[in-house]
């Protein structure tokens, strides 16, 4: 936030270490100490911490403004210096609830920098296979420009997943080992915009006027070069991002991006900016508050459109303190909100303060900021919230649940989700609505320990436990065990992030087959002491396909005879037919064969059915039965691209190492290997940079095979001009994606336009 908070100061100081109070208490001036920050400008009055609402910031660029004034602790390490990684596994016991636990944290890093947590997770509505999870990751927090911000990818339904790791350097990889995502401190929120088949991230973003919000979107996102840089609000002071994406063709809003954030710069209120052109503008902005709210999170209705903000009155902060639950919402597409509904108070869960904040445990003066969120979520014009709130006398944290049926006018009375006897603390949790009418309530549950010691792997300490609803809220199944071992309370150890941290939301979501959610974990094991990493893991919604061959939204480049149909539990074979599954609306001819244990079909063709282009496999909805319980399956669509060779740049004019002059208009001819799809070529295809250049237009020839880009060189000194084109910007039959291409050009400039 210091870019935007010395902006508003204009010039009240060099940063210090000087109190509020101190010139007071000293007769004589003292000279202040001048701090160099990595990734801070210099100029801030540390006294002005709390007139500027930085010390009730939760996102990491605040916390590292605390640290370097002296108003908070950074992490630290235990005194082993070796670093190996080992994963522990505590308490494993059976699961009622979710699959096998995934760790988010591939490819290497260096200790101290090794924190990953506050997550945000969801999968392709058009492709179950892909999940991704963005989450707070100080690998790159002494990087240049800095960059703790990281997102995994699933390509196989959530069974492994990829940190995204810079292999090399070019497109969006700037730093060798480091995420994809430069300029970004974290607070993650990521979406997936429907019409365009692209993954947008949010961060606090450097690169958005200091310390506003911004990201990097991506049609192929499990290739680290492909993400673009975007912004969504230019600011100083942003804080407590979150996002919706309205995915549901049906709605009137279809397409539309939301995301709120707390502006500390203006009133410390909820703001929120939405995008009606899938992401290229941001400018449709509306305040939710005219004072501090915290904003909890926003999620939205598919079915109507219907937008919700969540938001707290946190009663002032510090501990004891009381809190109010609040809902804003929109009916026309976020242009207006109205607050619908605000709650009754209730003690703020904690068992101290650390400043502003109240703590989870008391471990090191306290640990584990956190008070009271949760998440919103909403489906056929219910509105659902869960919160934690102070347990019965030492009890720090139970987890409750709220229930509208007028669009968020009027809430059930709580009811408590978690079921122990216990005063061990629940806490933080998330919650996720599918589209068949589930939800999935998943937070962290000490019921199953005596203590906690913070950085012991020998002393477990919580688990993730969930509870399920399969009729939208009206009731729900007990309340089980999600995540696979009891934890230990992992530590904190980076330096440069405040040492009460360990995230402060889980966003959780769902499609309509599965509910995906993620946590910060402790069972792994680094220098002798558990830290936190990332986990995930999913909750299937009902009986469901789950994965294909071939894949959805995959491109193949035979016809193949044979469909293979993954479910999420065995099939009642005696309800099969071979006219269930179709591809282009041609049904199976064959009889089918089963495998894995019945939890497979594989439908067979006399003839292939696959055609140049897009193809689209289909189960209707009942057409067979799951064996446990004669469960009917839900409706399976999806499509894949048959394309015998892929589309490629083969050629350019001028050629790769030729030479453009300027200043001045010039064109570049770009020849492929088949005719493009015109409507799939926009003039930001063709990226520019090491020399002041933009693309001006585009025009098609030579049967759609060559596009020329108008290019205006502006730039009168000669140089390298590096042009490309992003993975699968550019489309053949509609479907079959280009494959990356980049190419270096010698620039002549000069102060006179040459012309070629």
């Amino acid at each position: 936030m210091l870019a935007g908070v010395v902006l508003a100061l204009g010039g009240l100081g060099t940063f210090s270490a000087i109190t509020a109070n101190s010139a007071q208490a000293q007769p004589k001036q003292q000279k202040p100490k001048i701090l160099d920050i990595q990734g801070l400008p210099p100029g801030f009055d540390c006294s002005k911490i709390h007139d500027l609402g930085i010390d009730k910031m939760e996102n990491l660029r605040a916390g590292r403004i605390m640290i370097a004034c002296g108003a908070a602790q950074g992490g630290s390490s235990s005194p082993s210096s070796a670093f190996l990684r080992l994963t522990k596994d505590l308490l494993p016991a059976p699961l009622a609830y979710g699959a096998a636990d995934v760790d988010l944290v591939t490819h290497p890093e260096t200790f101290p920098n090794i924190t990953q947590s506050e997550t945000y997770t969801i999968a392709n509505p058009d492709n179950p296979n892909q999940v991704l999870v963005a989450y707070n990751d100080s690998r790159g927090r002494n990087a240049t420009p800095i960059n703790i911000s990281a997102v995994s990818v699933s390509t196989d339904g959530g069974l492994t997943f990829d940190r995204l790791t810079c292999p090399d350097v070019g497109g969006s990889c700037t730093v060798i080992g480091q995420g994809p995502f430069a300029g970004t401190e974290g607070d993650p929120v990521i979406l997936y915009n429907k019409p365009t088949g692209k993954f947008f991230t949010v961060w606090i973003d450097t690169g958005c006027g200091g310390g506003g919000m911004g990201g990097y979107y991506s049609a192929t996102p499990s290739d680290p070069h492909s993400w673009t840089h975007y912004c969504v609000h230019s600011g100083g002071s942003d804080d407590r991002e979150s996002g919706w994406a309205d995915n549901n063709p049906s709605s009137p809003f279809f397409g539309r991006m939301y995301v709120s954030w707390n502006d500390f710069a203006r009133g410390q209120g909820i703001f929120v900016r939405h995008s009606n052109d899938n992401g290229v503008t941001w400018s449709n902005e509306t305040q939710v508050t005219n004072s501090f709210i915290r904003d909890v999170q926003i999620t939205g209705d598919p079915t109507n459109g219907d937008v919700y903000v969540a938001g707290m009155d946190e009663g002032g902060g510090g501990f004891p303190h009381n809190d109010i639950n609040k809902i804003y919402r929109s009916t026309d597409g976020g242009v207006t909100f109205t607050n619908t509904y605000t709650g009754p108070t209730f003690p703020g869960p904690g068992v101290g303060a650390v400043g502003y904040f109240a703590v989870m445990f008391t471990d090191g003066g306290g640990y584990w900021r956190h008070e009271g969120w949760g998440e919103p979520a909403a489906y056929n014009q219910v509105v659902h919230l869960v919160y934690d709130q102070h347990g019965t006398g030492a009890d720090p944290a139970d987890v409750y649940y709220i229930r509208s049926t007028d669009r968020g006018v009027t809430f059930s009375a709580p009811f408590k989700l978690n079921t122990d006897s216990t005063t061990r603390p629940n806490w933080q949790p998330n919650i996720s609505a599918s589209n068949a009418g589930t939800l999935l309530a998943t937070w962290y549950d000490a019921r199953e320990s005596a203590t906690c010691t913070k950085g012991n792997p020998a002393v477990p300490c919580y688990r993730m436990w969930s509870r399920k609803s399969n009729d939208n809220g009206v009731t729900w199944l007990a309340d089980d065990m999600l995540s696979d071992v009891v934890s230990p309370l992992p530590a904190q150890p980076d330096p440069g992030i405040v040492s009460i941290y360990v995230g402060d939301y889980d966003y959780g979501s769902a499609i309509l087959t599965k509910h995906v959610t993620s946590w910060a974990d402790g069972r792994v094991t680094i220098s002798g002491q558990s830290q936190q990493d990332a986990f995930t893991d999913r909750e299937l919604v009902g009986f469901a396909v789950t994965t294909t061959s071939p894949n959805c939204n995959s491109v193949i480049n035979t016809q193949p005879v044979d469909f293979v149909i993954n479910l999420s539990d065995p099939v009642d074979t005696s309800t099969v037919q071979a006219s269930d599954f179709t591809v282009n609306g041609t049904p199976s001819n064959l009889t089918p064969t089963f495998s894995n244990g019945n939890a497979t079909i594989t439908f067979h063709f006399g003839s292939s059915p696959v055609t140049l282009g897009t193809n689209t496999m289909h189960i209707p909805a009942g057409a067979f039965n799951r064996a446990s319980d004669e469960m009917p399956n839900f409706e399976f669509l999806c499509s894949f691209c048959y394309a015998p060779v892929q589309l490629a740049v083969t050629s350019t004019n001028p050629p790769v190492g030729g030479t453009f002059t300027g200043p001045g208009t010039r064109t570049l001819d770009v020849n492929f290997n088949l005719p493009v799809d015109p409507t799939s070529v926009q003039d930001g295809d063709l990226h520019l940079s090491g020399i002041p250049a933009t693309v001006t237009g585009h025009s098609l020839s030579n049967g759609n095979m060559t596009v020329t880009f108008t290019i205006n060189f502006t730039g009168i000194f000669s140089g390298t001009l590096t042009a490309s084109i992003d993975a699968g910007n550019i489309t053949n039959n509609g479907c079959n994606p280009n494959t990356a291409f980049t190419g270096m050009y010698n620039y002549v400039g000069s102060v006179c336009d040459t012309g070629l």
